[in-house]
């Protein structure tokens, strides 16, 4: 059972070598690209931004996810050069990388509710809407997604084909639930701000809102709906062809580890100031580079 949800990069290195090859370099792309921009988005949150609301504090968490999910690339290629054959390692390797894929998706639903929250039922949800509940939420997703994907991983080892209905209840838990929470809320938001009632809210942050919202539906559709529609459909026809089987999860798997890259893009609708300190950072960057330009051009200048 195991084997028809989860393939080895083995299984891929020996019967298609070069989409093994190919999905290597786009996940080496990812790792960098991935690493970069979420290492500048956890500065900017952590230490220029000085109001830690609740919005700032789900995403510090979902940036760390990004983290996790985009240095576990690399491993994955080391593993399978050093221990191809440990089956154990493969597993710790998928358990972490199945972890910080499902809080990916259950940080962004937050994200997305407490945008709602925020826009929509300002009066009603203030006394939900603090650090204090927002730490308690973030706790309580790292432990039901580490158990809930130790209960999939458990059950798809150990037993047999009878538990195939259970693992498919559990994968509606952490990927369909949040997925029609976000449609829901979506679709209200986009009717609310219609209202006469909310034309307080500024135009700028109304619209900033539903752009949030329907970034995360797109990231939501892109990364994480193909890799859960094949495992429904494993589920559901247990005798897909093997070949078939394994293109569609390596492939799954990589467009899943591309919202690592595309996260970034949430951040830039969450807080007012996240474009601007980020622009300050490179053109502070830039002006100390041509200052050095400068000063070695100067001292040229001198020695002639």
């Amino acid at each position: 059972l195991f084997s028809k949800f989860i393939h080895p990069d083995k299984e891929l290195y020996t019967e298609f070598y070069s989409l093994w090859i190919a999905l290597m370099v786009v996940n080496a792309i990812i790792f960098l690209v991935g690493v970069v921009l979420n290492s500048l988005a956890l500065y900017v949150f952590c230490f220029r931004t000085k109001t830690k609301t609740t919005s700032v504090i789900y995403t510090i968490n979902l940036i760390v996810t990004d983290l996790l999910v985009g240095f576990s690339l690399p491993v994955r290629i080391i593993m399978f050069y050093s221990a191809g054959d440990c089956l154990n390692c493969s597993l710790v390797h998928i358990f972490g990388y199945f972890v910080n894929m499902y809080c990916s998706i259950l940080f962004l639903t937050c994200i997305c509710v407490d945008r709602y929250l925020a826009i929509v039922q300002v009066e009603a949800s203030r006394k939900w809407r603090n650090p204090t509940c927002a730490k308690g939420i973030c706790v309580f997703i790292w432990i039901f997604a580490t158990a809930v994907t130790f209960s999939i991983l458990t059950m798809a080892i150990q037993f047999a084909a009878c538990c195939l209905a259970k693992i498919l209840v559990l994968m509606v838990c952490e990927y369909f639930f949040p997925l029609i929470i976000i449609i829901f809320f979506t679709t209200r938001i986009m009717c609310a701000l219609s209202k006469p009632s909310l034309m307080h809210q500024s135009r700028e942050r109304r619209m900033r809102a539903v752009q949030l919202l329907i970034t995360v539906l797109i990231i939501f559709m892109i990364c994480f709906t193909p890799f859960h529609v094949r495992q429904v459909a494993i589920s559901i026809n247990p005798d897909m062809p093997h070949d078939v089987s394994l293109v569609v999860y390596h492939v799954t798997v990589t467009l899943s580890s591309l919202n690592s890259c595309m996260d970034p893009i949430v951040y830039c609708f969450v807080t007012n100031n996240f474009q601007s300190t980020m622009k300050n950072i490179f053109r502070k960057t830039e002006q100390e580079q041509s200052s050095v330009d400068i000063l070695g051009m100067n001292k040229n200048s001198k020695g002639s």
